[in-house]
């Protein structure tokens, strides 16, 4: 009798099925970070485009009153509050007030309702005894500059 040798079955082949599975996701994870990166970055922009002029108003205004430039800020005004009060009126206002060693911009809105362009604005000043003092402003477009209409 002659021995034979058992038949032994081929060694299973490997399956590359996960090995794509996890190549598939791992792109798919890469494209979501990159589109979330650019999508943020553009929203960003967005936001900064939109509320950028706005907050150059209130920073101009902020500003003018803590070097006390009353002419300055007088001019960020809108033109409803300029009817109302002379700038001879608002200097004397102000210069009443104690004067501001510094401020912050806290807060800024701009929405657009139907057509109607408005915003406010919340502003920390930092008077001379060191408490702070925070203002809040209504903001309008007046011939497309942004004014303030306290």
């Amino acid at each position: 009798m002659t021995y034979q040798p058992a038949m032994v079955p081929p060694p299973p082949r490997k399956s590359n099925t996960t090995k794509i599975v996890l190549i598939v996701v791992g792109v798919v994870l890469a494209l979501c970070c990159v589109g979330g990166a650019v999508g943020g970055f553009a929203v960003y922009h967005a936001v900064r485009e939109a509320t950028g002029p706005a907050r150059s108003t209130v920073d101009t205004y902020a500003g003018a009153l803590v070097t006390r430039d009353f002419p300055t800020a007088y001019g960020q005004l809108c033109g409803e509050v300029r009817d109302r009060v002379s700038q001879e009126a608002f200097t004397r206002q102000q210069s009443a007030r104690p004067a501001p060693t510094g401020y912050q911009i806290v807060g800024l809105n701009v929405s657009n309702n139907n057509g109607v362009v408005r915003g406010s604005a919340r502003v920390r000043f930092t008077p001379p005894s060191g408490t702070t003092e925070t203002q809040s402003y209504s903001l309008v477009k007046e011939d497309g500059v942004w004014r303030i209409c306290e």
